[in-house]
């Protein structure tokens, strides 16, 4: 069986469909590459203990080593996706890949601090793209009915690498050190990395693949172009205020409310951060199996969702320690994540298809400046005036503001997406 193209302009002389099993080839390197991303970039937080006693380090210079590659994620996602697009999205993937590797065999032969900077420097600067330029080579060879699934399996790829980088790095670090955590990681990105090209190559990609390498590329204002764009951008990020609180802050949670001590309560917290990845990918796929006939219906999920996780948190957090308590928490977390996928299924129809990498790329600056950054420092801002319980309410309202955002965008989404050339 093969897949009809997503792009709705191309016409009947172009190359042929492309092959289910080709398509999902390319979704699961480039899936693979990414959860290669997250456990390069969290492997570091496995072996702090590990590092602080032999470097003799303060918690500000370790923190200063996971700090740089947010750092530079944040500064050059939007140019380097913009690069990419215009330069070959698979020629980019496989160079990022390669440096991060190299990176991050370069922190497991670091012998100070200052060259172990100077590595993890690199690894944001290989990382700072992948995850906006990858998610538009998937969406490149897949139906349009699917990007919603799509977006939300791909971005939960993040939290499945982070939970794998963390677990398998700490397991490695105990056994036989933490120079071979990093080395452990660094190896299998670069296997990933060296098969990658030989099997996504822009000819097998045909049409899709042309189209990348042909297209006229329109302005830059085309990526904020339309309400319900910009509402998009806001809503997710609005969502992942949420979701970027709870993530960081539960293990914290867990040990000052449940007098878990800091292994069982990062288990604990694990286990939440899952809840968070199956809901990218579940709510993804709900959304465009009810959004085949309405379009639109997308959108509506999307709000439904940040009003299911304002609920679940908002009562989660106002019950006492308990069973329900987290199981609501859970829940919510789920939700709260959920969003993820419509939303980028929403930027990605209302977007040239040219332009994917950036319009992913501003997605992830909206994501980071709008909820994964702020999130975390407000909630812990407010934690040292009103303890961390009371602090955690302001995650479903977030939710709740996210909700409305989503709401908004509906009444623009269908005329916006129609007029930008494609189906909704």
């Amino acid at each position: 069986m093969a897949y009809a193209s997503p792009l709705p302009d191309l016409q009947a002389d172009q190359a042929a469909p492309l092959p289910r099993a080709f398509a999902w080839t390319v979704f699961a390197l480039t899936f693979g590459l990414l959860i290669s991303d997250y456990m390069s970039r969290q492997v570091l937080n496995a072996v702090f203990p590990l590092l602080k006693l032999e470097w003799q380090l303060s918690d500000a210079r370790l923190g200063l080593l996971s700090g740089i590659v947010a750092l530079m994620v944040g500064l050059l996602t939007f140019p380097l996706s913009l690069l990419a697009d215009r330069w070959g999205r698979v020629k980019s993937l496989v160079l990022m890949a390669a440096l991060w590797s190299l990176a991050t065999l370069g922190c497991a032969l670091a012998r100070d601090y200052q060259q172990m900077f100077v590595a993890r420097f690199l690894v944001g600067v290989g990382e700072a793209a992948y995850g906006s330029v990858g998610i538009a080579v998937v969406l490149s060879v897949f139906p349009r009915n699917m990007r919603a699934t799509l977006s939300g399996a791909f971005m939960a790829g993040g939290m499945f690498g982070s939970v794998l980088g963390m677990a398998l790095g700490g397991a490695i670090a105990a056994q036989v050190g933490w120079r071979w955590a990093f080395a452990a990681m660094a190896l299998f990105g670069l296997v990933l990395a060296a098969v990658y090209p030989l099997v996504v190559r822009p000819a097998r990609m045909g049409r899709a693949g042309a189209r990348a390498a042909a297209a006229a590329r329109p302005p830059l204002a085309h990526l904020f172009r339309g309400r319900a764009l910009r509402a998009a951008y806001v809503g997710s990020g609005l969502q992942l205020f949420a979701g970027g609180a709870c993530i960081v802050w539960m293990p914290s949670f867990l040990n000052r409310y449940y007098g878990l001590d800091a292994g069982r309560a990062g288990a604990g917290a694990a286990v939440l951060v899952l809840a968070a990845g199956a809901g990218m990918i579940l709510c993804g796929m709900l959304s465009d199996r009810m959004a085949r006939v309405q379009p639109v219906r997308k959108v509506s999920l999307a709000a439904a969702y940040g009003l299911a996780s304002a609920v679940l948190l908002g009562s989660g957090l106002l019950l006492p320690p308990g069973v329900l308590q987290l199981a609501l928490i859970g829940c919510g977390m789920f939700f709260a994540a959920g969003a993820s996928g419509p939303a980028g299924a929403m930027v990605a129809n209302l977007t040239p298809d040219s332009m994917h990498g950036t319009a992913f790329a501003t997605l992830t600056l909206a994501n980071n400046l709008i909820g994964l950054a702020p999130g975390p420092f407000i909630t812990g801002a407010l934690a040292d005036r009103l303890g961390l319980g009371h602090a955690f309410l302001v995650a479903p309202l977030a939710s709740l503001a996210a909700a409305c955002v989503f709401l908004h965008a509906r009444r623009f989404y269908e005329s916006e997406a129609i007029a930008q050339g494609g189906a909704a």
